[in-house]
């Protein structure tokens, strides 16, 4: 458990810094070459069916969709694991990120690309707002199921499976250019500072009730 605690101490303030690095970089126009290059790249390689792919990931990435998601798990906490203070956490992540962002956005007002947009949408840029809410819903639902997965294997696959999920989803918003690069790496990094201190609160209390259980047994 010390471990596991120092590692959200590490993940917590390395969030913290980068997002207040980067913030700095954005605000002072210091990753307009990173941006470009990068955008560059992604958007080199534009084809018909990998425009359709990225749209997918945007998809998944949204709020509709995110709270779809959520419905499902809700039901599968509730009704199958029986596990209550994880749909707690589950919906505290999910409802509390958008507003975050918002904050956040209105907060810097950065301009969002306005070259070869392949969708349109309104509202500031930074942080991305697809990028926390993946970033947010993905990590969490991969801590929680972590929990209930025995094999390391399996373990493996959702970190994994959720990492791929995170990342397609930023780079589809880069490729649609709507977002800059930056403003995903932002918007991971402060869902990295929300997510280390909902994990946070939920170990110290599953640590609470549990030494409360044991004092009751005795």
């Amino acid at each position: 458990m010390i471990k596991f605690n120092l590692q959200l101490f590490i993940a917590f303030f390395g969030s913290l810094f980068g997002f207040i690095v980067i913030s700095y970089l954005v605000h002072a126009e210091h990753l307009a070459a990173f941006d470009q290059e990068f955008i560059d790249m992604v958007q080199g390689l534009q084809a018909e069916w990998l425009t359709v792919i990225m749209g997918f990931f945007t998809y998944i990435g949204s709020t509709r969709f995110i709270v779809i998601l959520t419905i499902v798990a809700f039901f599968f906490l509730f009704n199958v694991l029986k596990h209550r203070m994880e749909i707690f956490i589950l919906l505290s992540v999910v409802f509390c990120t958008p507003i975050l962002n918002r904050f956040l956005k209105l907060y810097f007002h950065r301009a969002r690309p306005d070259l070869n947009r392949l969708i349109e949408i309104g509202g500031y840029s930074f942080p991305s707002g697809h990028a926390m809410n993946a970033f947010s819903f993905y990590s969490i639902l991969a801590f929680l199921l972590w929990r209930h997965v025995p094999t390391r294997l399996g373990r493996i696959a959702v970190i994994i499976s959720s990492s791929v999920m995170i990342l397609a989803i930023g780079i589809s918003r880069v490729y649609l250019g709507v977002h800059y690069p930056s403003d995903i790496l932002g918007g991971f990094l402060a869902s990295g500072l929300w997510i280390t201190a909902v994990i946070w609160f939920f170990q110290r209390y599953m640590e609470k009730r549990g030494a409360a259980e044991r004092l009751q047994a005795q």
